[in-house]
């Protein structure tokens, strides 16, 4: 047994700020304060202990009252993403079958179900006072989150208190806690990459500093006003806070302790900018399986070992599988979930007690892991493996370049070829990439064909879709 997350650090540390929004602050006394009353209101409507609650909403302290809400009475947390479709949404809903949907505006959430309320509705409810645990089971599921669906069908996940409890001391134990921390999250609250900050917040009695959505310019100025000390990125949103940066001259103050950036590989040149910005970037590598982080570089050794994510954090184990150098990536650990809900409930995740990821990386003579690519997104040409990553991290040193994707696509003669989708920040011919590729890599690994592209799609985490490219250019 564990204690109850969000009344133990009321406890401990009441005065202390748990969330900043929008100016305002709340202590974590208050937060309690607030968590409970919004509990005893979905009691008063019939939510016991054990109900699977799903939650479709925009991140913002309402949702954050909710989710602890929710989690003080003893529901499982089907955490849905905003930015799906409503097909998409239908098939998690009838996966997952949720008790009840809660959603934070029906006016703006149209979605069908059965059981359907809005946070108002539930605001106007009585209060019915019931006891509220003390202690919680290890094993009990505190979220479901559907895999981002990079390859087939989603996958609902059990995300359990231990889950979240292992990776957020592993994580403690590599960065270290301050009591003056304070996390800038722009990642949503669906997202494992989100909630792993409110799960920290409660945990290490640490402010969270909440944004309802990604602003380059508005997290650089938090940042140089000294308030925040940490904050998580992908490879994408990183970029567009190093441009805010480069084109104001500015570099991030010391009180800035470290940007955690993951969601894939990082390109190398992402990385030097970000050295001579002052910004302490932190590769770390984890999925919605790990409940975040498994994989995290230490500060000490960001320069050193730059392009690596890191060493296992303190409670992980990682091997690599086959025999090659470069192979799947496979995880062991008390933070590794233990199965899914849903047509996957009958599929066991644990494979002789390891996880294998389907990500494809190398672990070096001093145990720290490089991720390569995802195996699904591998492309082989005549008989050589060419990974998009590589290629990607080639094209972003190109000065016309803001971003760039690739794609292996069918070929009669070699099997696969890559194919190259760019974002430019400035103008540039497909001549000058072919012929700056060429200074960059084999000719194996040179794009066959070039797309210039407005954007690339991506998942709510910002992850690329590489499986939408060619779809992306035919819609556009």
């Amino acid at each position: 047994m564990y204690p109850n997350l969000l009344m133990k650090r009321a406890s401990l540390t009441p005065n202390r700020v748990a969330l900043r929004f929008n100016d305002q602050e709340w202590t974590f006394a208050q937060l309690l304060g607030k968590a409970t009353k919004y509990a005893e209101k979905l009691h008063t409507k019939g939510i016991t202990r054990g109900m699977r609650v799903a939650i479709l909403a925009s991140s913002d302290v309402r949702l954050v009252v909710v989710l602890h809400g929710c989690m003080q009475i003893g529901c499982e947390l089907v955490m849905l993403n905003e930015r799906l479709s409503e097909e998409e949404l239908n098939y998690q809903l009838a996966d997952s079958a949720p008790d009840l949907l809660l959603v934070d505006d029906h006016a703006k959430r149209t979605l069908s179900f059965a059981n359907k309320w809005s946070f108002d509705d539930v605001e106007g409810a009585e209060q019915t006072a019931f006891e509220v645990e003390k202690e919680w089971p290890k094993e009990r599921t505190i979220t479901i989150m559907y895999t981002s669906g990079t390859t087939g069908r989603p996958k609902g996940v059990r995300q359990s208190l231990e889950n979240h409890l292992m990776n957020a001391t592993g994580s403690a134990l590599n960065l270290g806690v301050q009591p003056n921390d304070c996390w800038l999250c722009t990642m949503p609250l669906f997202h494992i990459s989100g909630f792993s900050i409110l799960m920290r917040s409660v945990i290490y009695g640490m402010t969270v500093s909440l944004h309802t959505k990604f602003d380059a310019l508005a997290a650089v100025e938090e940042i140089l006003s000294g308030t925040v000390t940490r904050m998580s990125v992908v490879a994408v949103t990183l970029e567009r806070m190093l441009t805010v940066l480069e084109e104001r001259e500015l570099s991030f103050p010391d009180t800035f302790r470290s940007m955690l950036v993951g969601g894939g590989p990082v390109p190398l040149h992402y990385l030097e900018r970000a050295i001579e910005r002052n910004i302490p970037v932190l590769q770390t590598y984890g999925m919605t399986e790990t409940a975040s982080q498994t994989t995290t570089l230490a500060s000490e050794d960001a320069i050193i070992k730059l392009g690596s994510a890191g060493k296992p954090l303190f409670f992980a184990n990682v091997r690599i599988d086959g025999v090659e150098k470069i192979g799947e990536i496979c995880i062991k650990g008390p933070h590794v979930t233990q199965g899914y809900v849903g047509a996957a409930e009958q599929k066991n995740p644990l494979v002789d007690g390891w996880l294998h990821t389907g990500d494809l990386g190398y672990l070096d003579e001093e145990g720290y892991l490089f991720v390569v690519d995802r195996r699904s997104d591998l492309i082989i040409s005549g008989g050589e493996n060419i990974y998009p990553a590589e290629i990607e991290q080639a094209l972003a040193k190109h000065p016309a370049v803001k971003e760039a994707g690739v794609a292996g696509r069918q070929d009669d003669k070699w099997g696969q070829v890559p194919v190259a989708f760019v974002v430019l920040k400035e103008e540039t011919t497909e001549e000058s990439l072919r012929a700056f590729m060429k200074k960059q890599l084999a000719s194996y690994k040179q794009p066959v064909d070039y797309y210039f592209v407005d954007q690339l799609p991506r998942n709510a985490s910002n992850k690329l879709l590489r499986r939408e490219f060619f779809n992306h250019i035919k819609n556009t």
